[in-house]
């Protein structure tokens, strides 16, 4: 029993032998999925530029299997030497996880936004993204493999979600990934985004200025789907299935984690059902 329990295990271990490098990795959907990643039998590199926390995480993780470097991803050198420590550290990369990100404050006259906030949301959410994508393409394109993985956003493919340059990054994410994904499909290399509805995470929580719960509550009046929360455990999920090699043919893809929210127009109510159904 003890033998086949101990297979079990080495069977949903779906990332054995494989690692990771995750930029934002300190916290929120970053911190979740690193430790998913491990979970599942990954060497973990978290990126971020929140020391504190990220040595935290790694704490958790535990040392044989994960490691801490501080990386802004707008400072080339940094990423530059965030995946060299990855490969330094356990021999290769298989699985880079651009998910730092940022967002300014709404505001709903784009003649009250400022020229500095709008490059400072690019230059982390859309450079900071393209220069994951270039380092871990400089070492997975001599192995001809790995997965690469990005997060966007509903506001990939939607207005009015976010700010203009929060919007406006999020759709220049799925440009990268369908470009890098046209690039790198000759060398087995698959390029991924992921694009989930709003959560409670650090991010979120400052942006809307609501504690987790309210903020949750807030979400749930305006989903599609109703019954379930999106947790930050929900897309760490779809970043290990697209990390997997359950997702060995995705590529190119921008995979929606939000209850058919980007589907649905709320001015039509065809299958709105009464309260009693």
């Amino acid at each position: 029993m003890a033998a086949t329990g101990s297979l079990l295990s080495a069977m949903t271990r779906r990332l054995e032998g494989k690692v990771a490098l995750i930029t934002g990795g300190a916290s929120g959907i970053g911190e979740c999925t690193a430790k998913l990643l491990a979970q599942h039998g990954a060497k973990v590199v978290v990126a971020d530029i929140q020391d504190e926390l990220g040595h935290s995480v790694t704490d958790a993780i535990g040392s044989s299997n994960s490691t801490y470097v501080h990386c802004n991803v707008t400072d080339e050198e940094h990423v530059q030497n965030a995946v060299d420590k990855a490969v330094q550290t356990y021999g290769k990369l298989d699985i880079m996880f651009n998910n730092a990100g940022i967002v300014d404050a709404s505001k709903a006259r784009i003649i009250d936004n400022h020229k500095a906030d709008f490059e400072r949301v690019l230059a982390v959410n859309v450079t900071g993204v393209f220069l994951g994508m270039k380092h871990a393409a400089r070492v997975m394109v001599p192995a001809r493999r790995g997965s690469i993985i990005s997060t966007a956003s509903i506001s990939s493919n939607l207005g009015g979600a976010a700010s203009h340059a929060y919007c406006c990054a999020k759709h220049a994410v799925v440009g990268l990934t369908r470009n890098l994904a046209v690039e790198l499909g000759q060398f087995g290399i698959r390029v991924n985004c992921m694009s989930p509805y709003a959560m409670a995470t650090p991010l979120a929580t400052r942006f809307v200025g609501l504690p987790d719960e309210e903020l949750e509550m807030a979400m749930n009046n305006l989903a599609n789907l109703k019954g379930v929360t999106l947790k930050t455990e929900d897309v760490a999920n779809a970043a290990l299935f697209l990390a997997s090699d359950e997702a060995k043919y995705i590529s190119g893809h921008n995979l929606f984690i939000d209850g058919g929210f980007s589907v649905h127009n709320s001015a039509f109510q065809l299958f709105k059902y009464p309260p009693e159904a």
